[in-house]
């Protein structure tokens, strides 16, 4: 491999204005981070505390092994919605290695409506549970939860993929042999007693711990049966005489303690790959805040973002002198193996193909795949039509769909319209997908979006003749709605992504998540490679 030679200049004043830019969106993040992940406010923080029972976050810190990181998913999950009331949509969940092993936690946040799920909150549950299907992990369940938020019952009990769907990916992943075990804290009401009911195990904290489908107001109205709840579902009754639990502990740590013993005895294996010696970079990942062009009009070399992320700057180039809108090559970020496509301006139809070839080569040598998103979408125009845009953008597009490969996915820049489908987005179920500060996710930019919408109008035969007046809110109107709906965070909250990461910490952040991807039994069956 030959090492990349940066060509920015750190000392330069473009550098400082880019990093001085960078920094003020990394202050807002952390800001809003902050705020996600306090939980509920101070008053229902301290009354948790009062009952014995650790922060959500305090029990994940202490069930994963010391010393280990936890990779938090998408942490800022209802951000600006609910008035700001359902911070992380109530819910924590994320990567953690538990007695060595890598394990989805799902823990319920119950400082924040009791831990209630609401749409935000289902959707972030089926997402951990997702990962952790597709990567071969076993999911341990923190337990606190009020079941469906009952406001929220259309938005969040009746649909494919509401919260009926959380339980049948339990059953499915516990009769594929991923293990699923279930602490519980505090209440279970409902939906939420089938979260330990369909677990493998199942661990109840004494005096805190209760599972009832029906609580006592419910039971009140149905069978004019007055009961209290520790008598109805607490944890000594469900673990001496209803067997739905199957341990019985004093307080949190012991049932923290003892969930990572059941972690351990699960003799949960996964496969070994072989890796490289681990380089740093040869170019400091912090200097990715003076990469970033402050306006993002102006262009820079995705290969400055690729020489600050991967082992020893080094980057095997496929096709270098061909299709360069588009940067493909073989690396290694944390020794792990990884083939990355990043862009360089517009996709034309040398540039998709030139993708489209490398991505099966990758998929035909098990070579998980890294997109940078930096792309305002493929070539229009008639030179790009003659030369078969449609066709080639759809063999890209192809490609990238069936590979078997892990597939990971970072928005850098922008990531517009098809360019977006081309370049693995959502919609193409990367394994993990994430997002920096600087990131916008759009059918197309604010410009053209309102330049396409006045257009619309003017030729409008059915109300000819428009006023300026008419012309000028129009284009405000879509100026707004795109500037808002394609803010980082917009994406975010509404779980777009999985989670807003700082470009400093997107090495560690891709050497965890290819830990992960890269232990999975890798697929069977042919993969051809074919020249486009």
């Amino acid at each position: 491999m030959s090492r990349i030679a940066s060509q920015i200049d750190p000392r330069s004043p473009v550098f400082d204005q880019n990093r001085e830019q960078a920094q003020s969106l990394l202050k807002t993040l952390r800001e809003r981070m902050a705020v996600a992940t306090a939980g509920g406010n101070e008053k229902l923080r301290e009354r948790h505390h009062s009952r014995g029972k650790h922060l959500v976050r305090d029990r994940i810190d202490r069930v994963i092994d010391p010393g280990t990181a936890f990779l938090e998913l998408s942490p800022l999950a209802a951000w600006g919605m609910y008035d700001n009331q359902v911070p992380a949509a109530g819910i924590a969940t994320g990567i953690g290695v538990v007695s060595g092993k890598h394990v989805v936690i799902i823990a319920n946040d119950a400082t924040v409506k009791g831990g209630s799920f609401f749409h935000e909150t289902v959707k972030k549950h089926l997402r951990a549970q997702e990962i952790a299907e597709q990567n071969r992990m076993p999911c341990l369940y923190l337990v606190d939860c009020g079941g469906a938020y009952l406001p929220e019952q259309d938005r969040v009990f009746p649909d494919r993929d509401h919260f009926g769907n959380s339980f049948h990916r339990m059953c499915r992943m516990s009769a594929s042999g991923l293990p699923q075990i279930s602490v519980v804290f505090g209440g279970c009401t409902a939906g939420g007693a089938y979260i330990p009911a369909l677990s493998d195990q199942v661990i109840m904290v004494e005096g805190n711990a209760r599972i009832h489908l029906g609580g006592p107001s419910i039971v009140k109205v149905a069978i004019n049966e007055e009961v209290d709840g520790e008598t109805l579902g607490g944890a000594a009754m469900h673990t001496r005489v209803s067997g739905v639990s199957d341990h019985l502990v004093a307080d949190e740590d012991q049932g923290l303690a003892l969930a990572r013993t059941l972690i351990g005895e699960t003799n949960f294996n996964r496969a070994k790959v072989d890796t490289a010696a681990v380089l740093p970079p040869r170019y400091d990942p912090s200097e990715l805040a003076g990469v970033i062009s402050a306006d993002p009009k102006m262009p820079y070399d995705v290969r400055e973002i690729i020489a600050r992320m991967v082992d020893d700057s080094a980057l095997s180039e496929f096709k270098p002198e061909w299709g360069d809108t588009v940067v493909c090559g073989t690396a290694h970020i944390h020794g792990h193996p990884v083939g990355i496509i990043g862009n360089n301006g517009a996709l034309l139809s040398q540039s998709a193909l030139k993708a489209a070839h490398f991505i099966t080569l990758c998929d035909q040598r098990n070579i998980p795949l890294l997109f940078l998103h930096n792309i305002t979408g493929f070539m229009v125009g008639t030179d790009a039509e003659r030369e078969g845009i449609a066709k080639n953008s759809a063999k890209m597009v192809y490609a990238q769909s069936v590979a078997r490969v892990p597939k990971l996915s970072v928005i850098v820049g922008g990531s517009y319209g098809a360019g977006n489908y081309g370049m693995c987005g959502r919609g193409f179920r990367p394994n993990f997908m994430f997002a920096w500060p600087s990131a916008v996710l759009a059918t197309m930019s604010a410009d053209i979006a309102s330049n396409v919408m006045l257009e619309l109008r003017r030729t409008n035969v059915k109300a000819p003749n428009p006023t300026q007046e008419e012309l000028d809110k129009i284009e405000s109107t879509v100026r707004a709605q795109y500037g808002e709906q394609s803010d980082p965070y917009y994406a975010t909250s509404r779980l777009w992504d999985d989670g807003i990461i700082e470009p400093a910490q997107t090495r560690d952040v891709l050497g965890l998540c290819l830990s992960i991807a890269t232990t999975t039994p890798a697929p069977t069956g042919h993969s051809p490679v074919y020249r486009m």
